[in-house]
């Protein structure tokens, strides 16, 4: 079957959970982008994290969108995942707030890069055939943010039109200077076509190299298996 991997106590996962919060929640939220980070600190399980904020325009914009945050876990297993989810209080406060809550879990296949000075997916897995996930992320060199920001607008519209992209999200821990993308796609190929055969996004990835935008960066793929919740009203990637 696409996408399903037998789960396993003792097998690194991944997970990338939507919120959208309305109303007197959105000052809520932001100010949990730091007094949460000790909570999160002390979660069983819970090998790495990021509590992230998104952009205007899918993520996309210099500006900041109040409604949509995420927050990306690396687990030591499926079991502490799900202990986190069903069972915290702490967990609990961030559902009973949003509106709208989505969780994708996920295996890492592929990785390298960095991310606040590790690479936290020291477990990967043979891709399975169908659906994919992907992370970008990457800390820019302050004297480099105008060229990146004249280029990333632009290429994220050519992202979004591009056959076998399902959906995409910029996010980062902190405005304008840490930028993350997380996308979904319909199969690896789809993701291929876009990554290498996109006259914008090779023309980004030259001035990248040429310029050196970066003071770190990470390039990782993964394979959903499980998702629970909805955004947008429906279940993006509609493989449970």
């Amino acid at each position: 079957m696409p996408n399903s991997i037998t789960s396993t106590a003792h097998q690194q996962i991944c997970t990338f959970t939507l919120f959208r919060f309305e109303g007197l929640d959105m000052l809520w939220i932001f100010a949990q982008m730091q007094r949460s980070l000790p909570k999160f600190s002390q979660v069983q399980g819970l090998k790495f994290f990021k509590l992230m904020g998104s952009g205007g325009n899918n993520g996309f914009s210099r500006i900041l969108n109040p409604n949509v945050y995420v927050f990306h876990g690396v687990w030591n297993s499926e079991e502490d995942a799900q202990k986190y989810f069903q069972q915290s209080a702490h967990f609990n406060e961030f559902k009973s707030r949003a509106t709208e809550v989505y969780t994708v879990f996920m295996r890492a296949t592929k990785s390298y890069g960095s991310w606040s000075g590790v690479n936290p997916y020291d477990q990967t897995f043979p891709i399975q055939e169908g659906k994919i996930a992907v992370i970008t992320r990457a800390k820019i060199k302050l004297r480099y943010l105008p060229k990146f920001w004249n280029y990333i607008p632009k290429l994220s519209q050519k992202l979004e039109d591009q056959d076998g992209s399902i959906f995409s999200i910029g996010i980062g821990e902190y405005p304008w200077f840490m930028q993350a993308t997380f996308s979904l796609w319909k199969d690896l190929d789809s993701m291929k076509a876009y990554a290498y055969q996109s006259d914008l996004h090779i023309k980004v990835i030259r001035k990248t190299r040429e310029l050196g935008w970066y003071s770190e960066d990470l390039f990782a793929n993964f394979s959903p298996y499980h998702t629970e919740g909805k955004w947008t009203g429906i279940d993006l990637l509609q493989i449970n």
